[in-house]
């Protein structure tokens, strides 16, 4: 134990090795506060929410921190409720029980570029007869942009950037154009300032009433921009951390540990326990990994831990045990080893308190380096499409943004960000593992 700490401290000579366990110890930092900060339930919840769930946020927006970057700043998306600020909201009851309500719905707009789309969600009680709305626009000349009157449902979104209706009104143009500049003169310019919606509404029964939400979609949302679906992707690039070091770790140590103790046994007994050992080692070196994992998931299950467990057993037989044995044979042969079999300890004392402790060591570097391997292969599967669906991981980012053309369309942030902490967590781990081979390695020491 004093030669193993003793070659721990040494990791601390080697700035590579530091580098290394610095970003070992954020990954799992971030992992421990995502975990606490976004419970596994609530996070499958979120990322298979979908639109209802993200409603708020613009499709296809980029991260939030662009604009600490940026002249000229993009806009953010403004959300406006008046179920949260009751204060804009006015009702007048008549005395049979209808009732007139009105809603002064301010916002400011800073921004020179127009929003990417506007919607007015309405949520309404009755039984019978359906509220009745008028919607209008006050720009900050105070100058009245009739919108539209119609009857709300329920719940119902209007969609003021596709109204057809409102866009012949404003001379043809779009809804963004019409209603943030003077469009009969200049359509470039935006007018800043104040703007107002208005919605004048009535209700026809008693108790029935109606709340209005104003959303103008900005071109930037969330810690991490969002996707088709509205979600910001923070979820799954912070989710992703925990998953992928878990993958990595347990599918790492199933595997070593299973082949080191595979190897001392076939060494130690030797005879046809090792000849069955070594020639089912060769025949799995001879099946090929990838395509067995792709037809696993393909017609079995996609489970993240059915696929762990499938990479473990594939593992459990592979050039681990070939490097092990060489070691084992000559660890077989030293004198204590001679001098335990002379004082009468048994088979198993001999390989679990003799030999596989002689070679941890070794071990520790190898475990270490395994584990962004087997990070990337979860990453691989999921970009093939064969990640687990329920998972947010970084994997299935980049399969949403290669199936929906993100960097066709120029949405580049959807791959960069979880390929660099793919990236990040590679240079990591092979940073550390590639000191430590060296520490626990005499003969690299000097190279």
């Amino acid at each position: 134990m004093k030669a193993l700490a003793k070659n721990f401290r040494e990791l601390f000579k080697y700035p590579s090795a530091v580098l290394g366990l610095l970003l070992v110890f954020a990954l799992i930092v971030v992992s421990i506060y995502t975990m606490i900060k976004i419970p596994y339930k609530e996070a499958i919840v979120l990322w298979r929410g979908g639109e209802d769930q993200w409603y708020r946020n613009p499709k296809y927006a980029l991260p939030k921190w662009i604009n600490f970057f940026r002249s000229e700043k993009l806009p953010e998306t403004i959300a406006i409720s008046t179920v949260d600020h009751p204060e804009y909201k006015t009702v007048e009851t008549n005395e049979d029980g209808s009732a007139i309500i009105t809603m002064e719905i301010p916002f400011e707009y800073k921004y020179n570029l127009f929003p990417d789309d506007m919607m007015i969600r309405f949520t309404s009680n009755f039984t019978e007869k359906a509220p009745f709305v008028s919607v209008s626009w006050i720009k900050p000349d105070e100058q009245k942009v009739r919108i539209k009157n119609f009857s709300i449902s329920p719940k119902q979104d209007y969609r003021i950037s596709q109204d057809k209706e409102l866009q012949k009104k404003l001379g043809g143009n779009k809804a963004e154009i019409g209603l943030f500049t003077d469009y009969k003169n200049d359509q470039k310019t935006i007018e800043k300032g104040k703007y107002t919606i208005l919605i004048e509404g009535a209700t026809f029964e008693k108790g029935s009433d109606f709340n209005a939400e104003f959303i103008a979609y900005g071109k930037v949302a969330g810690a991490g921009g969002t996707d088709h679906l509205r979600r910001d992707l923070i979820v799954a690039l912070l989710w992703g951390a925990p998953i992928a070091l878990a993958f990595g770790l347990l599918a790492a140590v199933g595997t070593t540990l299973t082949q080191m103790i595979i190897a001392a046994a076939g060494t130690w007994f030797g005879g046809w326990v090792d000849m069955i050992i070594q020639r089912i080692t060769e025949i799995n070196l001879v099946l090929p990994f990838l395509p067995i994992l792709i037809m696993i998931g393909t017609f079995y299950s996609r489970s993240l831990w059915v696929i762990l467990t499938a990479v473990i057993i594939l593992n459990i037989f592979g050039t681990g045990i070939k490097t092990f044995r060489a070691v084992f044979m000559q660890t077989k042969e030293t004198p204590y080893i001679e001098a335990a079999r002379a004082y009468g300890a048994n088979n198993v004392r001999i390989i679990f308190t003799y030999m596989i402790p002689r070679i941890l060591p070794m071990l520790i570097p190898q475990f270490i380096i395994l584990i962004p391997s087997y990070v990337f292969l979860e990453a691989s599967l999921a970009v093939l499409g064969l990640g687990d669906p329920t998972l947010p991981t970084w994997g299935k980012i980049i399969d949403d943004a290669r199936a929906n053309g993100a960097l066709f369309q120029g949405w580049y942030y959807w791959v960069l960000e979880p390929s660099a902490l793919l990236m990040i967590t590679g240079l990591a781990f092979a940073m550390l593992g590639f000191s430590l081979d060296r520490i626990f390695n005499p003969r690299l020491r000097g190279m």
